[in-house]
């Protein structure tokens, strides 16, 4: 298989961090760290032959020990937010921790994108796969139960990236696991997204409350800024007047995925590049988020300073907050039942 591992550096008490670079043999190479599962850098050819890295990222671990961006991180036990950090399963009420204003943000203060995983190499040499693995203990951040996770990073013969994500726990609980990485294909700090072309199999979206929480709506995107149903240029609506995204300053919404079972979600291409990714998943829905609240100070990978909406995000997952509303799908993982779920993204 094609797989080189290499030292990225050492936690404060001393372990050992290491970076995984995949390699298909084609056009696509990806790399990966075992702290936080991170998609550091993914590289795909442009429509010149060359490689042009399209995921933003940080240099250093002691960087990515302070990710507030949550940059390319493996995301749970709940991607996204839980209002007020209060759940319920049949009736027992649970606390998570509080580390975003009054709610709960991906996991927690200590989220999987906090761990050092277990890695085991394996696949081919044309389809290389990483596969690693955690134990989350009873009551971490507030979550019930010993949840075991496997995650399997796969690289295809077809130009795919895909995430495979299996998980089972000796008690009920929630999960509800994404992918944060943040895509530029015209090249990771090239300049901002407004170029790019993004479609979306989305007929409906969740509007927010001031907090980024769904409100409980599902709505029509037809004849709104929310509408890429057809494919439109990032920059045509990312700064209109329109109050969902005001208040945001930009995308940051949940879109419920046209279908069921693994399908396309999304199309996002590149005038300058000639990349084109498509995004496949069993999810129901997909978080887009444009990078509003990037710190434009700090420097991050190669040097450079990104900017707020110098990249997309692409969250497969349960819709936010969804332990809180009924009409959403329930991310309730029962005991023993198997947690599976899959993204690809696959460039053509």
């Amino acid at each position: 298989m094609s797989i080189t591992k290499t030292k990225f550096g050492n936690m404060p008490d001393g372990r050992e961090v290491f970076s995984y670079t995949l390699d298909n043999g084609k056009s696509l190479k990806a790399e990966i760290l075992n702290y936080g599962g991170i998609i550091r850098s993914l590289y795909v050819k442009d429509k010149n032959g060359n490689y042009k890295d399209v995921v933003l990222g940080l240099e250093t671990l002691s960087d990515y020990l302070d990710n507030p961006a949550y940059f390319g991180a493996a995301i749970g036990r709940i991607a996204n937010r839980v209002l007020k950090g209060k759940f319920e399963i049949d009736g027992r009420e649970y606390n998570l921790e509080i580390n975003d204003g009054n709610n709960s943000l991906h996991g927690g203060t200590h989220g999987f994108s906090q761990y050092i995983w277990d890695v085991c190499e394996c696949g081919t040499k044309d389809e290389p796969e990483l596969k690693m693995s955690i134990v989350s203990p009873d009551g971490e951040s507030g979550y019930p139960g010993n949840l075991k996770i496997t995650m399997t990073y796969k690289l295809t013969a077809q130009n795919g990236l895909v995430i495979h994500y299996e998980g089972v726990c000796d008690q009920d609980t929630v999960v509800n696991m994404t992918n944060h990485s943040y895509f530029n294909l015209n090249g990771a700090g090239a300049e901002n997204i407004y170029s790019l072309d993004l479609q979306l199999n989305c007929d409906y979206f969740t509007p927010n409350t001031d907090e980024c929480l769904p409100n409980g709506e599902i709505l029509s995107v037809k004849g709104t800024p929310m509408d890429f149903t057809s494919a439109k240029k990032m920059g045509k609506d990312i700064l209109s007047d329109f109050e969902q995204l005001k208040k945001f300053g930009g995308y940051d919404h949940n879109f419920a995925i046209r279908g069921r079972g693994m399908r396309k979600c999304a199309t996002v291409s590149s005038d300058i590049t000639g990349i084109k990714m498509e995004v496949y998943t069993n999810k129901p829905g997909v978080q887009l988020y444009t990078g509003n609240s990037i710190d434009d100070k700090r420097v991050c990978k190669n040097g450079i300073k990104y900017k707020p909406h110098d990249a997309l995000c692409l969250e497969t997952q349960y819709f936010p907050n969804s332990t809180g509303y009924s009409h959403f799908e329930s991310p309730v993982l029962r005991k023993g039942e198997k947690y599976d779920f899959t993204t690809e993204y696959r460039f053509v």
